[in-house]
C-alpha cells in the first residue's frame, strides 16, 4: 500500500512541483499573474463545485468546524510552549507559530485530496472548508499576530483583506445553492467544472515555480523545530481529535490527510509583506514541502487503518 501511494498519488505530485520549478528557472514565470488566477478563479470554482456537491450533513459541517478550531487552537499552545524555551522574542514567536498553525491547505491539500479519494465529493467538500478556515485564520490571527502592537488597535485593513478574499463567498454560495437543491445551468457549471478539473496541475506549477524561489539553508534549528511540529505533531493531534470526536470512514481519513500538510506559502508572504523573519519563513515552507513527499506518503498510508 504504501508503494502504491507514493507511485500513484505523491509522486504525481512531485512531478508537477518539479515541473513548475524547471519552468520558473527556464522562463522566470509570471508568479503575481499565476497567483491571482488561482486565488480569484481555480480556488474559487473549486471550492463553490466542492460544496455544491457536497453530502455533508449539519453534525458533520459542525464536527469539520469543532475539529479545525481544536487543531489549530492546540498548535498554538504547542507553538507558544516551544517559542518560550526557546526565549524568541514576540516578532519570532509570532512567525514560528504560523509557520506551524498556516499550511498549505490550497494549492498542494486540494489536489492531494482530489488524488487520494479520486474526486470523491465528501471528501472534496471536507477540505474545501478546510481550505476557507485557513484563510479566515490566515487573515485574521495571522495578520495580527504579526502585527502585534503595530495594529494599535486598528482591524481595518484584516476587516478589508478578509472581505476581497473570494473563497469564502464560493463557499457560502456553494453551500446554499447546494441546500435549496438550484440547478446549475451548463453556461455555469461546464465552465465552473473545467477550471476545477485544472486545479490540481495549475496549483502544483505555481507551488513549485513559488518555493525555487527561496534559497536552502540546512543549519537553522528553529526551522527544524517548525517542521517537525508541522509535519509530525500536526497529524497527531489530527488523529487525538479523531479519536476524541469519534469520527470515522472518509471524514476521518479526510481530516487526518488534511492534518498533514506542510507550511503554507502564506506563511512567507506574510512575513515578507510585514518584514518579520522573512528568510525563516521562506526556509520553513521549502524544508517542509520538500519533506513531506515522505511524511505525506505515511500519512496517506496510515490514514487507511484509521477509517
Amino acid at each position: 500500500m504504501f508503494l502504491n501511494i507514493l507511485f500513484g498519488v505523491v509522486l504525481p505530485i512531485i512531478v508537477l512541483i518539479v515541473a513548475g520549478s524547471v519552468l520558473e528557472r527556464i522562463f522566470r514565470l509570471d508568479l503575481y499573474t499565476l497567483s491571482k488566477i488561482n486565488f480569484y478563479c481555480i480556488t474559487p470554482a473549486t471550492v463553490f463545485m466542492s460544496m455544491y456537491h457536497s453530502n455533508m450533513n449539519p453534525e458533520l459541517l459542525g464536527n469539520v468546524i469543532l475539529f479545525y478550531a481544536l487543531y489549530v487552537l492546540l498548535l498554538y499552545i504547542a507553538g507558544s510552549i516551544t517559542s518560550r524555551i526557546m526565549g524568541y522574542r514576540n516578532g519570532k514567536k509570532a512567525a514560528f507559530n504560523n509557520s506551524i498553525m498556516l499550511d498549505n491547505s490550497g494549492n498542494y491539500g486540494l489536489p492531494v485530496n482530489q488524488l487520494v479519494f479520486n474526486g470523491e465529493p465528501l471528501a472534496a467538500s471536507m477540505q474545501a472548508l478546510i481550505m476557507s478556515l485557513q484563510s479566515l485564520l490566515t487573515f485574521t490571527y495571522g495578520v495580527i499576530s504579526i502585527q502585534g502592537s503595530r495594529l494599535q488597535g486598528n482591524y481595518r485593513s484584516v476587516i478589508v483583506g478578509f472581505l476581497k478574499m473570494p473563497v469564502p463567498y464560493a463557499l457560502v454560495l456553494g453551500l446554499l445553492l447546494h441546500v435549496m437543491a438550484v440547478p446549475l445551468p451548463a453556461m455555469l457549471s461546464q465552465p465552473l467544472t473545467y477550471a476545477q478539473q485544472s486545479m490540481v496541475a495549475i496549483a502544483l506549477i505555481t507551488l513549485g515555480a513559488q518555493i525555487v524561489k527561496y534559497p536552502l539553508r540546512l543549519y537553522r534549528k528553529d526551522i527544524y523545530l517548525s517542521m517537525a511540529l508541522r509535519l509530525f505533531g500536526g497529524p497527531l493531534i489530527g488523529l487525538l481529535l479523531i479519536y476524541v470526536l469519534g469520527l470515522s470512514g472518509i471524514p476521518a481519513q479526510a481530516l487526518l490527510i488534511a492534518s498533514a500538510m506542510p507550511t503554507g506559502v502564506n506563511t512567507s508572504i506574510l512575513a515578507e509583506e510585514y518584514r518579520n523573519e522573512p528568510d525563516f519563513a521562506a526556509q520553513t515552507v521549502l524544508l517542509s514541502t520538500m519533506v513531506n513527499v515522505f511524511t505525506i506518503t505515511i500519512v496517506i498510508t496510515l490514514s487507511h487503518y484509521v477509517a
